[in-house]
């Protein structure tokens, strides 16, 4: 026998059944945005992990009489393969966003950035204030900034990294970008300042990890739409109006 509601969905006790034709179910990012998400992320783990090492050897390596313990060297050498891996993802994902036809939602973002009233919405809804505001594009104003910062950082860490790098290694890439990455060391005041600075934007980019867990988790909670889902299957519900 046929029930009131064998065509609704199922929700939390507590809550109304809401029929399915009340929301839609749009892919929201790309397999291909996806799989260069999660590359960085990784590459911003190891990066992090081994930039501190670098910086304080805390593990003491393993006593022995042979010549080939060389920890530090390895923490080096992973710190620096991820480089190139974070290198590459954030100027393959830059050029997308400049280009790529798929990624008009985001330039579309440029538009809610200088709308000083969606701006004033989207921190009222972060402050449970005012409903969440109808956005341009797919991020929020307060999002989009804080992008903008993150990639401000990821370039001036790149710049600082492969300054370090070419003196290290004097032949191949290191021996081409020599002369580049000097102007840059010169630039900055010397090699120490460049350390300097490149760990103060590392700290930038940790505190803005946290913020975007912390802010992704808080859509998905309040905004109910599977925003934190999106970044795993690309899907993302959108209540029709």
């Amino acid at each position: 026998m046929a029930t009131e509601h064998e065509n609704a969905s199922y929700e939390a006790p507590g809550k109304e059944l809401k029929h399915q034709d009340e929301i839609t179910q749009e892919l929201e990012f790309s397999s291909l945005y996806r799989w260069q998400h999660w590359i960085r992320a990784l590459s911003i783990v190891v990066l992090t992990a081994t930039g501190f090492y670098i910086a304080m050897p805390v593990i003491a390596p393993v006593v022995s009489s042979e010549p080939d313990n060389f920890l530090y060297a390895l923490f080096r050498s992973w710190h620096e393969i991820f480089g190139f891996v974070l290198l590459a993802a954030i100027v393959f994902k830059t050029y997308l966003f400049l280009t790529a036809q798929e990624h008009d939602m985001e330039r579309d973002s440029l538009r809610d950035l200088f709308d000083i009233k969606v701006w004033l919405q989207q921190i009222g809804y972060y402050l449970f204030m005012t409903k969440h505001p109808t956005l341009r594009g797919v991020y929020n104003p307060v999002q989009f900034a804080a992008y903008i910062f993150f990639y401000i950082l990821m370039f001036i860490l790149i710049i600082t990294g492969l300054v370090l790098y070419v003196h290290v290694y004097h032949e191949g890439l290191g021996g081409v970008l020599y002369d580049i990455m000097r102007y840059f060391e010169v630039m900055m005041g010397g090699l120490a300042n460049v350390r300097e600075i490149h760990h103060i934007a590392m700290w930038g980019v940790i505190i803005f990890v946290l913020a975007h867990v912390y802010m992704a988790v808080f859509n998905a909670v309040f905004g109910e739409e599977g925003a934190m889902d999106a970044i795993f299957s690309g899907l993302k519900w959108h209540k029709k109006h």
